[in-house]
């Protein structure tokens, strides 16, 4: 009779539930498609109750229980809603004040997150600390120093009156500087070792290698700047320098009554610019926000 000696390393091992760990990530993935379903109907129904009520007639408007379609279709509200006020002189105003706005944002931005990365002066840990700190701060708490302010300059119901408080660049400079910060230090040494100088090295090197983020800054801030309300509002007192959010107020209060499918016509016209942009440039944006969160 021969013994054979078990060998080594052939033990029953259990086996791996492969089916289990199979199963969670298929349950994973339908509840983050839920999610994410959850959102889209959170986001997406205010957006489609208002472009339905701007074809809704006057009277369905305040049917119970509510249509969420119309019986018949009245164009007319978007007629309404570019002559019952100025709205071309608001649409301009806004173009106006977003470019102005969101270039002196943009070019700050950039020029203090590349000073705030590349260049060396004293104090420079503090000035951030100062920008992280000025993140904190809500807008509304500087309305009322800004308006004593711009008020004693002389530049109420102006357009540098609503400008220039608004160009804050604190987001900007945040976002740029953590940006330049994820930056090949090779690159950057090399062009150093080549003669480059601050402003060269700015715009031969570091700037087009941030394309990404700097479509998504300039998406934010001109997304943020045409939205601008409280600011504007106080800041003007006929339609000469409003922007379209405060016509739609004055819209709204028009002729004693509420128009409310006039309204919302001119919602969705003020809307539909700044989406077509966001939708055209959104996987720039997602580029940018993310570029730098990960490294190596």
């Amino acid at each position: 009779m021969t013994l054979t000696a078990p060998r080594i390393g052939t033990e029953k091992r259990s086996p791996v539930r492969a089916p289990d760990a199979q199963r969670n990530r298929h349950l994973s993935t339908v509840f983050g498609y839920l999610a994410m379903v959850l959102v889209l109907i959170m986001i997406g129904l205010p957006l489609f109750w208002i472009l339905i009520t701007s074809f809704k007639e006057r009277g369905e408007i305040y049917v119970q229980p509510v249509t969420w379609w119309p019986g018949v279709f009245r164009p007319q509200n978007y007629a309404e809603a570019v002559t019952e006020v100025p709205f071309f002189t608001y649409l301009k105003n806004s173009l106006i004040i977003t470019v102005a706005t969101s270039s002196i944002k943009f070019v700050l931005g950039v020029l203090s997150a590349y000073g705030l990365v590349f260049l060396r002066f004293p104090g420079k840990n503090f000035v951030f600390l100062v920008i992280i700190a000025a993140l904190m701060v809500p807008n509304q708490i500087t309305v009322i120093s800004n308006y004593s302010l711009i008020s004693d300059l002389g530049w109420r119901n102006s357009f540098q009156g609503i400008i220039l408080p608004l160009a804050g660049v604190a987001f900007g400079t945040f976002l740029m500087r953590n940006h330049f910060l994820s930056l090949p230090v090779e690159i950057i040494e090399a062009a150093r070792m080549d003669g480059a100088g601050p402003i060269r090295l700015l715009l031969r090197v570091v700037l087009p290698l941030s394309g990404p983020t700097m479509v998504a800054f300039a998406i934010i801030t001109i997304v943020t700047e045409w939205n601008e309300y409280l600011w504007p509002f106080l800041m003007s007192d006929d339609s000469s320098v409003a922007p379209l959010p405060v016509g739609l107020t004055l819209l709204q209060n028009s002729e004693g009554y509420t128009n409310w499918g006039a309204v919302m016509a001119a919602t969705i016209l003020t809307i539909a610019p700044i989406l077509i942009v966001f939708l055209a440039l959104q996987r720039h944006m997602i580029k940018g926000l993310t570029s730098g969160a990960v490294k190596g």
